[in-house]
């Protein structure tokens, strides 16, 4: 015959041993939770993905006739080869390729020395003039579009790679985000490189650059995400079609012609391809450049 045995505190060796089954219990559901809302935001995130790629393989006036459901019909894949033939896709995707690049490689210079001045030297105005930086990132591209174009159309530029890069050569959020992550570094890590002879260009690539390698590429994913996705600057500053960058001519397919709508649906999945890519390729880059000084040990 079995007894409970009592502990000093009154408990007995049977609700001893439901309590690590009732703890597992609730933590199985609270895993099962996560999942379940991680599921649902998926699927919220990816439907507009599904419907892109829906429409674009989907004949058009076949896909309207059957009420638009959640299916393709009457797939054809002729929409992507249409969008490079009919709409000059590839070449806005090359200039767009060229113009990213300029901003990308720009930004990610200028950000990284501005961003060693305001973390290590010392000069005068440096909390004021990196206010002023700060300040910048509160003013939308509308507020100088007017200004920078008539600059860009005096000194000639119009309809170039460099009229459609010059606004954009600095980033002041890249300059934050590399000066966070330089601040990270040990003070007694900068005495030492400077005892061994370090100046302040070879401690900034020997040492400081490759510390802070998640946060620059982090950096450089979200400076290649901005500079691709341009529409308002590329815009104006371009009088010709022949200049176009994609996200111009993106817009310039989409017309109200009920049989060619998959083709602009096609080219916006053409052109959304490169950022998939990026993001496929640097998505642990990212993760730990943005979790990057979170948890100190």
């Amino acid at each position: 015959m079995a007894t409970d045995v009592t502990t000093p505190d009154g408990s007995s060796d049977a609700a001893l041993a439901a309590g690590p089954r009732s703890g597992r219990a609730r933590s199985r559901w609270a895993t099962a939770g996560w999942y379940l809302v991680l599921t649902l935001l998926s699927v919220i995130v990816l439907f507009p993905v599904y419907m892109l790629l829906l429409r674009a393989i989907s004949d058009p006036l076949a896909y309207v006739a059957e009420g638009q459901p959640l299916h393709p019909v009457a797939v054809e894949w002729d929409a992507f080869t249409n969008a490079f033939t009919e709409a000059s896709l590839g070449r806005s995707m090359a200039l767009s390729f060229v113009v990213t690049l300029v901003i990308v490689v720009a930004q990610l210079l200028t950000s990284v020395l501005a961003a060693y001045a305001f973390a290590f030297l010392e000069f005068p105005f440096k909390r004021v003039l990196f206010a002023v930086v700060i300040a910048t990132l509160l003013l939308p591209i509308e507020v100088t579009l007017v200004a920078n174009l008539q600059t860009v159309r005096d000194i000639g530029l119009l309809n170039s790679v460099p009229g459609l890069s010059v606004p954009f050569l600095a980033s002041a959020f890249g300059i934050f985000l590399i000066r966070q992550g330089f601040l990270g570094i040990p003070r007694d890590l900068r005495d030492a490189a400077t005892l061994d002879g370090y100046g302040h260009l070879r401690f900034l690539f020997r040492v400081a650059v490759p510390l802070t390698r998640p946060i620059i590429g982090s950096f450089v994913v979200i400076s290649f995400l901005g500079a691709w996705n341009q529409y308002v600057w590329p815009r104006f500053a371009t009088t010709e079609d022949s200049w176009q960058t994609v996200q111009v001519a993106l817009r310039s397919i989409a017309n109200d012609r009920v049989d060619q709508l998959n083709i602009g649906f096609a080219a916006a999945v053409i052109a959304a391809l490169p950022l998939v890519v990026l993001l496929i390729l640097f998505q642990r880059q990212i993760v730990r450049g943005l979790t990057a000084g979170a948890v100190k040990g």
